[in-house]
């Protein structure tokens, strides 16, 4: 518990420091709403709802069950009047339900599943977890996520979905790999799938069931590079006039596709105070438990965007050879290992980011960004 002396009290000389005790005020002040203003949590599933309606006291006035179809979805939050406060968990396809209840004037609170402690209950059930959930905004103890614009959505929908394709791709060049293997046939390339590896894959003789596989294995590879070509030019689109995607390409190792992926899962950065927030929030940071003189840091978090943390690393990692992380990576590495050094690497990158984001330069690097 943080807290400070009252003025007027001080220590005495050569022992310990007695005083009364006052909590520190809080940094943020949650915004007043006004006390008629009503309450609504929302345990949003793929089908059915509840939806649990509150008065600023906590007296519950509705509880309803609905289909969910948007009429369904008006029709019972339009009963708590003009600009509830309106919850739902950032839960499976919570997009359509958000973006309609503020349509409807509500103002909508997005709670983070991992956020809130919902503690060892007895009974779980839908009308508890709307319950709570109500409980938890009404009494200023909701732990919320950010809930996105839609137009960084969409982007976000275009980098995942590359990201799920080349994870295919992947998966399918090492079935090919595996029919070599079964036959004894090491690869005399680095990569099978360029020209060279190609005309190996031409020229082998394998049985018939090996080779309807082989063939079948690579036509799927190239419909799947076809698609993640046209999913780059796509994204290079949206991407076209963004300011900080260009300023961030000067770091080296972040390219267009990693760039995009820190543009697409990052959104505003300006909702991050500094760069350890965002790093934090990333999942790049270690985990802190602190009992009265115990405090105990572990690994990195990995709560957090799992695919920023990937192009973190990446980015990072091909920054080993040269480059402004050279010289930090070998230092670190000498004295914590190669682990701690590529996630401390990953984690300076990543402020770099936040910087050309924020600000669309980077100024401590030299030469100028790439578009």
């Amino acid at each position: 518990m943080v807290a400070k002396r009252v003025a007027g009290t001080s220590p005495r000389r050569g022992g310990s420091s007695v005083g009364t005790l006052e909590l520190a005020k809080a940094s943020q002040r949650r915004k007043k709403v006004p006390v008629s203003r009503e309450y609504v949590g929302i345990d949003l599933h793929r089908r059915r709802s509840v939806i649990v309606r509150k008065n600023a006291d906590g007296e519950l006035l509705s509880k309803t069950r609905i289909v969910n179809e948007p009429a369904e979805l008006v029709r019972a939050v339009e009963a708590a009047g003009p600009e509830p406060e309106v919850v739902l968990e950032a839960t499976f396809g919570w997009y359509w339900a958000a973006d309609l209840l503020a349509e409807m004037g509500a103002h909508v609170h997005l709670a983070h599943p991992l956020g809130n402690n919902w503690g060892n209950r007895r009974v779980k059930n839908d009308e508890r977890d709307a319950n709570d959930l109500v409980d938890l905004l009404r009494l200023g103890r909701l732990a919320e996520a950010w809930i996105a614009p839609p137009e960084v959505r969409e982007l976000r929908e275009l980098v995942r979905y590359r990201a799920k394709l080349v994870r295919l791709r992947s998966a399918l060049k090492a079935q090919v790999h595996a029919v070599m293997g079964k036959h004894g046939v090491l690869p005399t390339r680095v990569d099978m799938f360029g020209p060279g590896g190609n005309a190996q894959l031409d020229a082998l003789d394998l049985p018939a069931g090996y080779a309807w596989r082989l063939k079948s294995l690579r036509e799927l590879i190239g419909v799947y590079d076809k698609e993640v070509a046209r999913l780059d030019k796509t994204i290079a689109a949206h991407m076209r006039n963004h300011r900080g995607y260009r300023a961030i390409q000067a770091i080296d190792g972040v390219g267009p596709v990693l760039g995009a992926v820190m543009v697409a899962e990052i959104g505003d950065v300006t909702r991050f105070a500094s760069a350890d927030r965002l790093c934090s929030w990333a999942g790049l940071t270690p985990k802190h438990r602190e009992s009265d003189t115990k405090v105990r840091r572990g690994s990195i978090s990995k709560q957090g965007s799992r695919l920023l943390r990937w192009a973190a690393v990446e980015a990072a990692s091909k920054n080993h050879a040269g480059g402004d992380f050279k010289a930090f990576y070998r230092r670190v590495a000498e004295r914590r290992g190669r682990n701690v050094a590529k996630i401390a690497a990953a984690r300076k990158l990543l402020t770099l980011v936040f910087y050309g984001l924020r600000d669309g330069e980077i100024r401590c690097l030299a030469g100028p960004a790439r578009g």
